[in-house]
């Protein structure tokens, strides 16, 4: 679990200066229109709209792009898509299980995008259900350490009776980890106690996971990076582990 969180945050970090920053845009803006159109455009009724503006916001997307992804979803502006949730399995390099989560108006062409870069970066993709097995959907929220105002300790006293079920320390920040059902809940204690989050969604974590060294790490992220480069993906889960020293070498 530690070695993909970590991954996880270095890549929400890399998010915000990435030269692609367009591209991760429209998918923010994606899961926006997927929110209003599921729930509604009332954010205060709608916590998974709530959670992915706020995921937006903090990723530098202009407000005027957000209000009209709302919109759009919510069926108050034209231009709106039917986006259909489609997951792919698959393997990656030393046996790593991947789990990729797209959101497409084309399942054609997105299991034929997934499919074409996943075998041409070295993966294999796999039947439904060989992987999906090894992860469970999980709420899951990052908490920056803020030069060490906060500790493993203080969030616990902040979010244990909220449904957490453990805090994890990623190295710059903490991953709070609770039941999907129980997201809204921690994400409302850390707000009402002051404390800042830099994301809060639903994800998938792995029950358990496969250590693996620095070339097999170089491998896996190549080939996760050219998923994540896909339109229609969303979303890369692994069940690998990769230690501090290594997550170093390959930065």
């Amino acid at each position: 679990m530690s070695g993909h969180s970590k991954w996880a945050t270095t890549k929400h970090k890399k998010a915000i200066i990435d030269s692609r920053r367009s591209k991760n845009f429209a998918k923010l803006i994606k899961s926006i229109e997927v929110s209003a159109r599921t729930g509604g455009a009332d954010i205060s009724g709608n916590p998974t709209l709530f959670d992915a503006i706020a995921k937006a916001k903090k990723n530098s997307v202009p407000a005027d792009n957000i209000d009209r992804a709302v919109k759009r979803g919510a069926g108050l502006e034209t231009g709106g898509k039917v986006w259909e949730t489609i997951m792919y399995e698959g393997y990656a390099a030393g046996g790593v299980a991947l789990l990729i989560e797209c959101l497409s108006d084309n399942r054609n062409r997105a299991a034929s995008e997934v499919r074409v870069a996943v075998t041409r970066n070295g993966g294999n993709m796999a039947d439904p259900g060989s992987v999906s097995y090894l992860f469970n959907r999980k709420g899951v929220v990052l908490v920056a350490k803020d030069k060490g105002k906060i500790t493993e300790d203080s969030l616990l006293e902040v979010v244990l009776d909220a449904g957490a079920e453990e805090v994890n320390d990623l190295g710059e920040s903490f991953e709070i980890v609770s039941s999907p059902s129980d997201l809204v809940a921690v994400r409302t204690s850390l707000q009402s106690a002051g404390i800042d989050y830099d994301s809060a969604e639903s994800s998938f974590l792995p029950t358990m996971s496969i250590p693996i060294d620095g070339d097999t790490a170089k491998k896996v992220f190549e080939l996760i990076e050219a998923i994540e480069e896909l339109d229609d993906v969303q979303n890369v889960y692994g069940n690998f582990d990769v230690s501090d020293e290594v997550m170093a070498s390959l930065n």
